[in-house]
């Protein structure tokens, strides 16, 4: 059942508390309650998804300020970035992020998850995950050895054929990069277009991929508009939750296992306003500390874009339709009677991935190519004919950290993520400007550039460029770390992602990756928490 019909606090205790119904909460409330031999609870603080927005997937745009869907995070002034404060757009709905995203399906570079085994956390090595990332899947290609079609997540290509995103492949190709059909195949180098988890035309959240399927189980259950307050402990044993909801405090308890899965954001301040983190922290507002880790929170990542934005000089943009009522009607029409045209871009429509330095191992920047533009993403579209394409360096050095600033669960945190900390952070957006700036500048992309807007054609110096990045460099939302995995001594959780000096108690989200994959953090975070479900059922026995 859902939370339409509400059960009495009485009834309130489970085998499993899942807090958080987002990318990971979402999937874990399937896979646990499938068989029927296990209760499920699933808090969400944010309330259902019957936004219309959300199931357009160009809707991100109208939701990137929504603050009825959207925690509308902010960071702290950020030392790299000229002192700025960074916009941190988080999902609060069902479906979380995935809910507002940018719908690109982008798992990372094999590497990747073979460092994760490297440092120590075994079971999570390439060939360790990808089954995880096929069991998902409902690729629209069809099988082969990395995709899979039985799953519950649709991966699609884009229904919206576009010159420019064409013209930006072609150009790659002419600037040097191999064409790749399938950046989630065999190798992640290279130009292409992007799928997304869309079916038909419609945003394929995990809400709707994972959550919808199963909400007539009488094992399951779900209660939005629920915030979680505290974990209870016996002892160093998780044993329930308390979460407000209308005006109410309820308590539910968990026979079996508390789960956490509220992001990189949440589930490190749902943990330390638990009692479980930096004990001086914790002491500073008043809060019993149950166990001292200082990782909590800490070696926050995210992914940093700067944008490069060309003026069109063919009327063929995004920003063409939007700012003629004519043509913005048509493609309202297009959408409703065939789910096709502008209405289902993406936040990316074609890209690519390289390396600013061959004697790297594999790509450390991806381009995001969009068919439109504008000052801020989420804000108005500009009024001449334009177009972006953003650098994304893969693997910064820099990390952060996320700290609660008091024991009120309602209080947004003190978020610090320390964008370009690192010199080779700063090496790498510098050289991953200069190579886009080839590629716009190839033959295919010429009879569509009029000249370019932003930087424009005076920063052209490292320092002008660096300068710019500090100025413009904004979030592409991909927190990660806060609950890190690990063997050391700040790791938070171990290899089955059970939080280290607590029982009954795991963290199931992006807040667990040892570092950024080299992609977007969607995919992944399913991936994650397919793998976690397969452990909690073994643990279970």
């Amino acid at each position: 059942m859902d939370g339409s019909a509400a059960l009495r606090d009485a009834d309130l205790e489970f085998d499993y508390v899942v807090v958080g119904a987002g990318s990971a909460g979402c999937v874990l409330a399937n896979r646990l309650s499938s068989d029927g031999r296990h209760t499920v609870l699933l808090l969400e603080a944010g309330p259902k998804d019957t936004n219309i927005w959300i199931h357009v997937p160009l809707g991100y745009g109208k939701l990137f300020k929504e603050k009825t869907v959207n925690w509308m995070y902010q960071t702290e002034p950020e030392p790299g970035l000229d002192g700025r404060s960074v916009f941190q757009p988080r999902g609060k709905v069902l479906g979380g992020s995935s809910s507002i995203n940018g719908l690109l399906y982008v798992r990372g570079q094999h590497e990747d998850y073979d460092r994760w085994r490297q440092r120590g956390n075994v079971g999570w090595g390439h060939d360790d995950v990808l089954p995880y990332f096929k069991r998902a899947e409902n690729q629209s290609r069809g099988a082969d050895d990395y995709h899979g079609v039985d799953g519950p997540l649709p991966v699609s290509d884009w229904r919206h054929e576009d010159p420019l995103s064409e013209a930006f492949v072609k150009a790659s190709v002419e600037a040097g990069l191999p064409f790749n059909a399938d950046f989630n195949g065999a190798s992640q180098e290279g130009a292409g277009y992007f799928q997304t988890t869309t079916r038909r035309g419609r945003r394929a959240s995990s809400a709707v991929s994972y959550l919808r399927p199963a909400l007539g189980r009488s094992n399951l259950h779900v209660e939005t508009d629920a915030l979680a307050q505290r974990i209870l402990f016996d002892g160093r044993r998780a044993c329930g939750v308390t979460f407000s909801q209308r005006g109410r405090i309820r308590t539910a308890r968990a026979r079996k296992e508390v789960l956490v899965s509220s992001g990189a954001y949440n589930s490190p301040q749902l943990l330390q306003l638990s009692g479980v983190g930096p004990g001086e922290l914790l002491r500073q507002h008043g809060i019993d500390v149950v166990l001292d880790a200082p990782g909590v929170g800490s070696d926050l990542q995210d992914h940093l874009q700067v944008r490069i934005v060309m003026r069109c000089s063919q009327r063929i943009t995004l920003n063409d339709i939007v700012n003629h009522p004519m043509r913005k009607m048509l493609a309202g029409a297009r959408y409703a009677a065939f789910r096709s045209g502008p209405l289902t871009i993406a936040a990316g429509t074609a890209g690519a991935f390289f390396k600013t330095d061959p004697r790297l191992a594999s790509p450390d920047i991806q381009i995001h190519f969009i068919p439109f533009s504008t000052d801020k993403m989420g804000e108005k579209l500009h009024t001449f004919s334009g177009f972006t394409a953003s650098v994304c360096q893969l693997r910064p050095e820099s990390r952060g950290s996320l700290r609660i600033r008091s024991a009120d669960p309602a209080a947004p945190p003190e978020i610090r993520i320390n964008y370009l900390a690192s010199e080779t952070d700063r090496r790498a957006n510098i050289d991953g400007l200069r190579a886009l700036r080839k590629i716009l500048a190839a033959p295919a992309l010429k009879p569509y550039v009029s000249d370019e807007a932003y930087p424009g054609s005076k920063v052209v110096s490292d320092d002008d460029i660096l300068a710019y990045c500090r100025q413009t460099g904004s979030t592409i939302y991909h927190p990660t770390s806060t609950c890190r995995m690990g063997t050391d001594a700040l790791a938070v959780v171990d290899q089955r992602l059970r939080v280290r000096g607590i029982d009954g108690l795991r963290v199931v989200d992006a807040s667990i990756m040892p570092d950024l994959v080299s992609g977007n953090t969607n995919a992944p975070v399913i991936m994650i928490a397919e793998k976690a479900s397969d452990m909690i059922l073994q643990d279970a026995r």
